[in-house]
């Protein structure tokens, strides 16, 4: 690994590289430079002074991992002339080598760059021992022997941890790929269902606001239109009637592409919009509408008032299409921690677990979301009750 792949802000690898520098001076330098004080003055001079270098090296070299102040190369270069210098003024520095051979893989740029120069180092330590030998030279010495040895144990290990680095640093490139893919996978995942979950919130304030408007301008009109020959009077109300669900329509409309807040609700306790609901759906359809709704002391939040109103408009529609009631009753109360909704009618009835239909599916997965429950119970002739539990407040808190 070169130094401009050693991270700076790694705490863990400027620690191993100062117990690294410390090592190095204590088992590399140090040694020479005690056996130089009892050397000549000559040689202890040039022993010294090539020792403080080549630590002064050291210490640029290694001082900035990113952009040392000694590049790697030239730093090893000095390494190699002064290993072979010493061993010279020594008469040998097989031990000083030993020490300083990884550092030449520590830096090198590339296997063939540390192979080179540590192989230059090792040439350089052998001339160094034996240059005093003159034509003649020992070259089977254990100074020569031991470098050798050192030498090609350093390749076999470097080329092994430099295989295990490359395969490591592929395995991490290959999970780090993987990591991308799943990532960008469950992005799209996510917005899948996101997308899918806004249809469906689309598709039931649709059917909860627009939808049942539409049904009820039907209604109405067909009721206007048997009127209208026998009693003009009573064919305008429900002209009117029209009319207003139409603007009411048109307002959810707005409401559902973003145009305007929500409509319809109001703040505080839920009683007087449920009654202004109920009387349009008494006025609308002539059923006997019986309600207690007291104004109970529970702050509802804007959520929960809408879910409390859309189940409201659901049921009353469904009493209006399907029960062929005379007569509903709707009655609010306060419970710990929430309020309760329970509408009957004494319609025909049905049997609920053959019913299908967006309508109750929306009404359960509306109040799914706000931690409420629906509970439905009917029978063929003995009507339906439709019992509606709520908390105070949703989960979100809007």
């Amino acid at each position: 690994m070169s130094p401009r792949q050693r991270p700076d802000s790694r705490p863990s690898e400027v620690r191993a590289l100062r117990w690294n520098s410390a090592g190095w001076i204590l088992f590399g330098p140090l040694p020479p430079a005690v056996a130089a004080l009892d050397a000549a003055a000559a040689r202890r001079a040039w022993l010294l002074g090539l020792l403080a270098l080549i630590a002064l090296c050291h210490v640029l070299a290694f001082t900035r991992a990113r952009r040392p102040v000694l590049p790697p190369r030239a730093y090893l270069t000095v390494l190699a002339l002064v290993l072979g210098a010493t061993s010279y003024l020594l008469g040998g520095g097989a031990a000083f080598y030993t020490v300083s051979l990884p550092q030449f893989w520590l830096l090198g740029r590339t296997p063939r760059q540390a192979i080179t120069l540590s192989g230059a180092a090792a040439a350089l330590t052998v001339l160094g021992g034996v240059l005093d030998q003159g034509w003649s030279p020992q070259l089977l010495t254990g100074n020569a022997a031991f470098t050798v040895v050192a030498y090609a144990a350093g390749v076999a290990t470097g080329l092994w941890a430099h295989r295990l680095t490359a395969r490591s640093e592929a395995r991490q490139a290959q999970l780090a790929a993987e990591l991308a893919s799943s990532q960008a996978e469950l992005a799209a995942a996510y917005q899948r269902q996101g997308a899918a979950e806004e249809r469906e919130r689309l598709a039931r304030e649709i059917h909860d606001t627009l939808a049942q408007g539409f049904a009820s301008i039907v209604v109405l009109a067909e009721a206007a239109r048997a009127a209208a020959p026998t009693d003009p009077a009573r064919c305008v109300e429900q002209l009117t009637s029209i009319e207003r669900t139409a603007r009411e329509n048109l307002a959810e409309a707005r409401v559902l592409v973003g145009a305007a807040p929500e409509s319809g609700v109001a703040a505080g306790p839920p009683a007087a919009t449920l009654r202004r609901t109920l009387d349009r759906f008494a006025q609308d359809t002539g059923l006997a509408v019986t309600a207690e709704l007291p104004d109970i002391d529970v702050d509802l939040d804007r959520r929960t008032r809408v879910a409390l109103l859309r189940c409201t408009q659901e049921t009353l529609a469904n009493v209006r299409k399907h029960a062929g009631a005379s007569t509903v009753g709707v009655v609010l109360t306060e419970i710990p921690g929430g309020i309760e909704l329970e509408i009957t009618d004494d319609g025909r009835g049905f049997v609920v677990e053959e019913a299908r239909g967006f309508g109750l599916d929306g009404m359960r997965r509306r109040l799914a979301e706000l931690d409420g429950d629906l509970s439905v119970t009917s029978s063929l002739g003995d009507g339906t009750r439709v019992l509606v539990t709520l908390p105070a407040q949703s989960q979100d808190g809007r």
